[in-house]
């Protein structure tokens, strides 16, 4: 007979990165991004399905988006101030309390354009809060050299969540109504609150006392512009990040509308670039490039590919081919940074450093929706698509002038984090670099 013992190490063991705290943050993330990614699509169709127009969904699309961005560098000084986890469950419970009464307004009725704003918006609140503190926690779960391989299985179940939750959402929203979409989101969150609420947060040296919160956020600050590497990339997607989302959010559907047959095949270029996000996270957890960001940003000209595919515009064949690709380079960028952050920051400013993140990426993006109408006017839908595409690859290029981007090495473990004397922002600095694919 087989001994017990025989039988424990006969078990396949999980690798030494996929430890508690990294299980239960992988867990949560795939159940939040099922259910959120649905209920995007449930919300626009609870708008619509009321009575409101084109311009009602954006507003309450800007009605998530300005809190994020108002409270993002706010949520990410709490964060590094509190316990995370306990951060990421307020946050979280307040999108249970904000889906919940969304969902039991669309099916009591026919809920007010206001009313869905202001639940949107403590939706986008939490967000605020909740981003920096994930990333952060995540950041600081996973160390060894095995880190980028960790980040890029993290990324690639939650790519996999979100274009399955998407499909999902979508079959739902016609099956059973977007009030039982926007419950599901709900309980998605109560779920993965419920799992985030067991994160062990003992290894994290607690907090030293500080001069309160507005001297955490000039801390933070510091941290941010002392890094040109940091700066010079957020600043990069800050621009990035908004043409891309005038590009697909605006012109994207009009152009389908008009030459590609419609929503169908737009969806179908969408589901290409999700499914292209989990083949790059796949690929990154074999790639190892040595210089993080030199690989990383080469990988965002790709970028600039939809919206030059959508101003000629391309055959549905050849667009969705465009979408995976870009999926999969956005992906090496992704994986590459979260590395670069892991190595280069410290811990007590992890969350911190992950709210100017956020901010940059986030800030210009109303802003450049706001203008994708008139700047269509002003130049027409092609030359806008034109320039969208021309800035991606203008600001990616002044990115790789940066000398810290293009030299900033693998090391084979993070840099000693907040040490006194350490060079925990030198990218010119020769470091020993390990485990490379």
């Amino acid at each position: 007979m087989t001994s017990a013992a025989e039988s424990r190490a006969r078990r396949p063991r999980r690798p030494e990165w996929a430890g508690r705290n990294y299980s239960l943050l992988t867990a949560a993330a795939v159940v939040t991004n099922l259910g959120s990614h649905g209920a995007l699509i449930a919300a626009a169709f609870a708008v619509i399905e009321t009575g409101g127009d084109g311009g009602d969904v954006g507003l309450v699309a800007a009605a998530r988006t300005l809190p994020l961005v108002l409270f993002l560098l706010i949520g990410g000084a709490v964060a590094d101030r509190l316990p995370r986890h306990r951060v990421m469950v307020a946050a979280n419970a307040l999108n249970v309390v904000s889906q919940g009464a969304f969902a039991v307004l669309v099916l009591a009725g026919e809920p007010q354009l206001w009313q869905m704003m202001l639940l949107t918006a403590l939706g986008g609140t939490g967000q605020a809060f909740f981003s920096p503190a994930a990333e952060g926690m995540l950041l600081s779960t996973v160390s060894g050299e095995q880190a980028s391989r960790a980040f890029a299985v993290f990324r690639m179940a939650m790519q996999g969540a979100a274009v399955g939750g998407a499909a999902l959402g979508g079959a739902m929203v016609a099956a059973i109504g977007p009030g039982w979409v926007l419950a599901a989101d709900a309980a998605a969150f109560a779920v993965a609150a419920s799992l985030r609420s067991f994160l062990d947060v003992g290894h994290i040296p607690p907090r030293e006392p500080g001069g309160g919160l507005l001297a955490d956020l000039r801390e933070g600050w510091r941290e941010f512009t002392g890094r040109p590497w940091l700066w010079a990339v957020v600043v990069q997607f800050s621009v990035a990040n908004a043409v891309v989302a005038a590009a697909e959010a605006v012109y994207g559907p009009l152009v389908a509308r008009d030459h590609l047959g419609g929503a169908g095949p737009w969806g179908l270029a969408l589901g290409c670039f999700g499914a292209g996000t989990v083949a790059g996270a796949l690929l990154m957890t074999r790639w190892k490039p040595r210089r993080l960001l030199l690989a990383g940003t080469l990988c965002v000209f790709p970028l600039a590919l939809p919206s030059a595919a959508l101003a000629v515009p391309v055959p549905v064949a050849a667009l969705c081919a465009v979408m995976f690709v870009t999926g999969v380079t956005l992906e090496v960028f992704g994986v590459s940074w979260m590395t670069a952050l892991h190595q280069e920051i410290p811990e007590d400013k992890l969350s911190r450093v992950a709210a100017y993140d956020w901010f940059g990426s986030v800030a210009l993006v109303p802003l450049a929706t706001a203008l994708a109408g008139p700047a269509e006017e002003g130049l027409g839908r092609t030359n806008a698509l034109w320039g969208c595409a021309a800035l991606v690859v203008v600001v990616t290029a002044a990115a790789l002038c940066v000398p810290d981007v293009r030299n900033l090495r693998r090391t084979s473990t993070p840099v000693a984090k907040g040490a006194p004397g350490a060079d925990n922002g030198s990218a010119d600095a020769e470091r020993p670099v390990g485990g490379l694919g």
